[in-house]
């Protein structure tokens, strides 16, 4: 099978042609964002909620309020709760309100009443619902519904590619990709065919067609979205001057959004301006708490010296595990490294294979490989690390990860190597890790 967008086409001319938001599953996220007007269900004037523009923001109108409103002049129309549903999954993904995402399920399950059969909007919306809900076979199974009713839409394709990217089912989901692409290359396919070169490692040809994402973008939310993914490639490839200029950029187009705050927090944590790193860390997390935001800034905090205050957003994590719990929700990688470092080792072991069972991406591969390795067990923690890399993934906290294990198991050389790729691809790669990953390379090289 070939590999996706390989030669990909040039972006259609914009025109009055409505386009799906940009969108690609990271590695932290593996989340999806869609506006309602990608599915040509609703007008293209909703906006994305943001920090600034949420329904927390002052004087900050609602944006659902409209399709609301479309709704209740319309109960039976089965299109606009389709829409409503999108636009509450795309809230919900921007503040982290599991409310939110009860108020999506119920608008899209209320389309699917009114039409049962062949109603592959509402599908599409309970497969990107049900993505960023973490549970990712129920989210292929609404994709594959999607899929069938309507092969020609490329909004189905693309939330079949990333049930398909975070279940372990990489080919597959090249090829969905590369549909996608072929039915429509636009911002949204773009961005999700970067994403299939960045998880192989080709960070030159993902920068490029993230770059053509961006060049696509038809709102400022796409090309904050694309400009985010960019500064974070340039950030995991050793580059923060440039990663700090491109989420300027996208502060400038979308301000305070959270994915850019955390950005420039990362790239003003490698250039040394921890002050203005906490400032915009703690933007980000006022804007949607997220364990990567929370984590971040907790680990910068530690990494500072300033106990009291990593604490704090460690103890946000802490009652989110609870909640989870509580609802019997997948814990994600975040959420087990976390536990392993600041809690038991053998709880986040179970963490660790429970996620696995539902979701068994590269991401959740490294973390239970860091579970096990703070448990003691490194002759199965490094099978599950060598998982994580298996798609030769440039990761510097992956590389880490593998070299601490190997070093417990005492393959020195295999930990030097890691060790060095890990550095080379980015010294500040974590502001506690990257120079502890110094001190033990150096005292290997020390040894030599």
């Amino acid at each position: 099978m070939p590999a996706p967008t390989d030669e990909v086409p040039e972006p259609a001319a914009r025109g009055g042609r409505r386009r799906l938001r940009s969108t690609a599953v990271t590695l932290a996220l593996g989340g999806i964002l869609f506006t309602v007007g990608a599915l040509g269900l609703a007008p293209q004037q909703t906006p994305t909620p943001t920090a600034a523009s949420g329904p927390d923001a002052p004087h900050a109108k609602d944006p659902t309020e409209a399709l609301r409103t479309r709704v209740r002049r319309l109960p039976a129309d089965p299109d606009g709760w389709s829409s409503l549903g999108m636009a509450y999954v795309q809230q919900a993904r921007s503040t982290a309100d599991a409310a939110t995402y009860e108020r999506a399920r119920t608008a899209l399950r209320k389309s699917l009443a009114l039409q049962p059969a062949g109603n592959f909007a509402a599908e599409i919306g309970m497969g990107a619902l049900e993505s960023a809900r973490h549970s990712f076979s129920e989210a292929l199974t609404w994709a594959q519904r999607a899929t069938a009713d309507n092969p020609y839409s490329a909004p189905a394709q693309g939330v079949l590619a990333d049930a398909l990217t975070q279940l372990g089912r990489y080919v597959d989901s090249y090829a969905a990709v590369q549909r996608m692409t072929d039915l429509r290359p636009d911002s949204s396919a773009l961005a999700r065919a970067s994403y299939t070169w960045e998880l192989r490692g080709d960070t030159a040809r993902a920068r490029d067609l993230m770059n053509k994402s961006l060049q696509a973008a038809g709102t400022p939310a796409d090309k904050a979205f694309a400009l985010t993914h960019l500064a974070t490639l340039a950030l995991e490839t050793g580059d923060p001057r440039t990663a700090l200029r491109l989420a300027g950029t996208g502060l400038a187009a979308l301000p305070g959004d959270a994915a850019l705050l955390e950005a420039r927090a990362r790239a003003h944590t490698a250039l040394g301006d921890t002050r203005q790193a906490v400032t915009d860390f703690t933007a980000a997390v006022a804007a949607a708490p997220l364990p990567q935001y929370l984590l971040g800034l907790g680990d910068l905090q530690r990494s500072l010296g300033h106990r009291a205050e990593a604490e704090e957003q460690y103890d946000v994590l802490r009652a989110q595990e609870t909640l989870r719990k509580a609802s019997g929700g997948v814990p994600d990688a975040d959420a087990v490294l976390f536990e392993a470092d600041h809690g038991s080792p053998r709880t986040a072991v179970a963490m660790g294979r429970a996620a696995l069972r539902q979701r068994p991406f590269i991401a959740v591969h490294d973390a239970y490989a860091w579970a096990l390795h703070r448990a003691g067990r490194d002759a199965e923690a490094v099978e599950q690390a060598d998982l994580a890399l298996a798609l030769g993934t440039m990761s510097a906290p992956f590389r880490y990860h593998r070299a601490l294990i190997n070093q417990a198991l005492g393959r020195t050389e295999a930990a030097r190597t890691d060790l060095r790729l890990a550095l080379e691809t980015d010294p500040h790669f974590h502001p506690v890790d990257a120079p502890r990953a110094r001190t033990a390379l150096s005292r290997i090289e020390t040894v030599r």
